[in-house]
């Protein structure tokens, strides 16, 4: 079957790539390969879940406060014990707290840059 089968990658401006992508392994805890990518493997997931394309209204509030035109979702496991390891280092966590949906938890932090970054615990693993 042809056609488009999943998101292949996330890419975007950023002032400092390098400095920028080690506050993303410092803080959020990715691990780039021996050529600096990272990637995410389906079959590493910890929960059965799925990535979404969704685009939002120019005028939408949701990236708030970043002025950047998109948002990373990270899928997470324990994202209460995550969110504090990411309060001592320091990171920008967003005071709202978590929010409980029907598609699991979400919460929110902000990278050096202004970039706001969606942190997703899928309902498999929320309590």
């Amino acid at each position: 079957m042809t056609g488009i089968r999943g998101i292949g990658g996330v890419f975007f401006k950023s002032k400092d790539p390098k400095k920028l992508q080690q506050w993303y392994v410092e803080n959020l805890g990715l691990k780039p390969d021996k050529g600096g990518y990272i990637y995410f493997m389906w079959s590493d997931l910890v929960a059965p879940g799925y990535t979404l394309w969704a685009p939002f209204p120019d005028d939408t509030k949701y990236f708030e406060p970043s002025k950047a035109e998109s948002m990373i979702n990270f899928v997470v496991s324990e994202i209460d014990q995550f969110l504090e390891e990411l309060r001592a280092k320091g990171v920008d966590v967003d005071t709202k707290g978590i929010e409980v949906t029907e598609q699991g938890k979400f919460a929110w932090c902000m990278d050096p840059e202004g970039n706001r970054i969606e942190l997703w615990e899928p309902i498999g693993n929320a309590d």
